[in-house]
């Protein structure tokens, strides 16, 4: 298995959008805009494969969550408010101290850390459940970074991934759209080439270890500005739900 699945040139981009990860109106005003979308998915899998009752309060106790290119902590934090024991890994030395000095003004504790997947699953760390966002089409390679992710969760845990698919629409919404017209990223924040159509992600997932249960497209609408899910648009941006065998 590779061992270093960082893509230099992929981290760089981010660390020098650090300082705006909590700006809703800069750089990662895409991220903001589909947050609601991906936590209601998020939180909805979880629920349901650890059998918590989201009505109660902090439902997530007990779980250890790992949040892999954590960012700035958009994900972190809600997790922690619904009482897990999270952990937010991230490539990017400069993300850190941004989440962490976000997370203490809002009165969180949340374990930050800066490094790799590679590095958490060879020191033996495992995890309830593994968050994967939009990481996987910046890897050098996503098979040893999903055999990582893998390794990371405790037998029945459950990993959750979401990626951009490979095909014209997604060039024409993803990078184009979303990085030439909108300039809502900075352009060459994507490779075309690097994105993960949804039977080669589940292809990966089952060669590194999981086992494949959902997936769900995240949709936009450009009249409503407005993110919603659905079960058979899959055509840009999509997230899935696997596990690992008890």
């Amino acid at each position: 298995m590779n061992t270093n699945t960082i893509d230099d040139q992929e981290v760089a981009k981010f660390e020098a959008m650090a300082e705006e990860w909590w700006d809703e109106t800069g750089k990662f005003k895409p991220l903001h805009m589909m947050n609601p979308v991906r936590l209601d998915y998020i939180t909805r899998q979880i629920a349901a494969e650890f059998n918590r009752d989201l009505g109660t309060d902090r439902p997530f106790a007990g779980l250890r969550i790992l949040d892999i290119g954590c960012g700035g902590g958009l994900l972190c934090e809600p997790m922690a408010r619904l009482g897990a024991d999270v952990v937010g890994v991230d490539a990017a030395p400069r993300n850190i101290p941004v989440a962490q000095i976000h997370a203490e003004q809002s009165g969180l504790q949340i374990d930050y850390r800066h490094g790799t997947a590679e590095a958490m699953a060879a020191s033996g760390e495992q995890f309830d459940v593994v968050l994967n966002m939009e990481v996987v089409e910046h890897v050098a390679d996503p098979l040893g970074y999903l055999t990582a992710c893998q390794q990371l969760l405790k037998p029945g845990g459950l990993h959750l991934c979401s990626t951009i698919n490979r095909n014209p629409k997604s060039f024409a919404m993803a990078i184009f759209g979303a990085e030439w017209v909108m300039r809502w990223l900075p352009k060459g924040t994507h490779d075309w080439n690097k994105f993960i159509t949804p039977d080669e992600l589940f292809d990966l997932l089952r060669k590194a270890g999981l086992t494949p249960v959902d997936r769900t497209g995240y949709v936009f609408n450009f009249l409503q500005f407005t993110w919603s899910t659905s079960p058979t648009d899959l055509s840009v941006n999509y997230v899935t739900a696997a596990t690992k065998p008890a």
